[in-house]
């Protein structure tokens, strides 16, 4: 044997370390409906842009925020939540608040920031990045001198 240990069990639908997730739940609890685990972003390539759509479902418009520096484009996002109840008398009976702030950059290089455009609608940002038309170089002559 390998030296087994009889032990008594306990009432299998109360255990200690449900009792401890449970409380740590109701803690986390404000905080599921921030999404902190980010969003979801598709990029595509069509040629003569880029195509960026992101789902930030529960935000609007006057809390998201997107720019171009360095190369670098970054989507922020932020919310505010708050929630009242109150009895007849207008007395707290709960008052919650929470507020959370997410971003996500991409290295997109090559982009005609100037003519990019977005919109945004039903929690879905789109954004078109035209890319910059390269332009070709000149023909240049290289002067051969006579040697001798």
């Amino acid at each position: 044997m390998f030296g087994l240990v009889p032990f008594v069990t306990r009432n299998s639908s109360v255990s200690e370390s449900s009792l401890f997730d449970h409380l740590l739940d109701v803690f986390d609890e404000p905080f599921k409906s921030l999404n902190t685990q980010g969003f979801k972003v598709d990029v595509k390539d069509n040629g003569s842009a880029y195509e960026l759509k992101a789902d930030l479902p529960g935000f609007n418009k006057d809390n998201v925020a997107l720019s171009y520096e360095n190369n670098y484009l970054t989507i922020s996002a932020k919310r505010e939540d708050s929630h009242d109840e109150k009895d007849n008398q207008g007395n707290f009976i709960r008052r919650e608040r929470s507020c959370g702030q997410m971003s996500r950059s991409f290295y997109i290089s090559g982009i005609d920031e100037h003519n990019a455009t977005a919109e945004f609608k039903d929690g879905v940002l789109r954004v078109q990045l035209p890319k910059l038309q390269e332009q070709a170089a000149p023909d240049h002559q290289i002067p051969i001198s006579c040697a001798g």
